[in-house]
């Protein structure tokens, strides 16, 4: 077993002992802070499998993750009403059912967000992704049906079966069994011939596809999948505040998870997981002692590009990404 491997589960097991150990002494707070940090290093492993293997700086996934928690507010909204949405479709308190539509949903803009996208590079890629968002995000502000800026919410938090998911130690389980399937999942893609060409096009394009291999097909792929994480974390961020509004759809949404990745580490398995936790824990500490605590998050981050690219992991585990 690698350096690695072994922080990755020395990670896994602490995110998995904080709750319960807060659980035992009734610091229902700290086992928030837990599923806040499993929530949002799930919607960073969405973004790290487009931009970690791929290379795909996008600065448009808020639009997945806000989808997610519409998805979630929507169909608890019509669930509670009993008033069927369009085409008499009905609502839902059921969180494996609002995940399938929030992954499929997202899945589908994806596709039309990465078709057109992905036609351009650099930049224009940046800059293209980050339109889509901004129309997605001022789309729900002018949407009065569902609270319009106001956003929406949700009465009672969705529900997963054998559970109770309004003890926080329960819905943190579901968040955390839902990271850590995620995680595992990511790992088979990375080591999958379909990762192995991920990476490889992600380092030259122009190779790739001088040995008989299209780029894009294999990008606009790992687009949509990581739209369709990302909308996941979204409904349970959505649950978790048992709220949703437009700012979910929000550029600073987007940046906050690009922050995650660098942080972490782009690329690594637990990269999302440690940087989420940093950002927690720094918003958490500092937040109490200043209003301005991230510019001290700033300064953080510029140590990180500046002398440790690789990341909280990458000082942790050394240069080697088979963890």
């Amino acid at each position: 077993m690698n350096r690695e491997v072994s922080i990755n589960a020395a990670m896994a097991l602490a995110l998995l002992a904080v709750p319960i150990i807060a659980l035992q002494m009734g610091q229902t707070f700290t086992i928030t802070l837990a599923t806040r940090i499993a929530i949002l290093a799930l919607a960073a492993t969405g973004l790290n499998l487009a931009l970690g293997l791929g290379g795909l700086v996008s600065f448009g996934h808020a639009a997945f993750f806000g989808i997610g928690g519409y998805a979630a507010g929507i169909l608890s909204a019509h669930a509670l009403s009993g008033e069927p949405m369009m085409f008499g479709f009905e609502g839902s308190q059921s969180m494996p059912v609002i995940w399938l539509v929030a992954a499929v949903v997202a899945g589908l803009i994806g596709l039309g967000i990465g078709v057109v996208s992905l036609r351009t590079s650099g930049v224009y890629f940046i800059m293209i992704t980050l339109a889509f968002a901004q129309m997605i995000f001022y789309f729900a502000i002018s949407w009065p049906a569902y609270g319009g800026e106001d956003g929406l919410s949700i009465a009672v938090r969705n529900g997963f079966p054998g559970l109770n998911t309004m003890r926080p130690m329960e819905f943190f389980l579901v968040a955390y069994g839902l990271l850590m399937l995620t995680l595992g999942l990511f790992s088979l893609m990375r080591s999958s011939r379909f990762g192995a060409a991920l990476q490889a096009v992600r380092q030259n394009d122009v190779r790739v596809a001088s040995i008989g291999i299209k780029p894009f097909p294999i990008r606009l792929t790992a687009f949509v999948l990581s739209a369709m994480i990302t909308a996941l974390a979204g409904a349970l961020y959505a649950d978790l505040n048992r709220f949703v509004s437009p700012s979910m759809f929000s550029w600073h949404m987007s940046g906050e998870l690009i922050v995650l990745i660098i942080l972490g580490g782009t690329g690594r398995l637990f990269g999302p997981l440690a940087g989420a936790a940093l950002y927690v824990i720094l918003e958490f500490v500092l937040g109490g002692m200043t209003e301005r605590w991230q510019f001290f998050l700033g300064l953080i981050l510029l140590a990180v590009v500046l002398f440790a690219r690789g990341g909280v992991m990458g000082l942790l585990a050394g240069k080697a990404r088979h963890g």
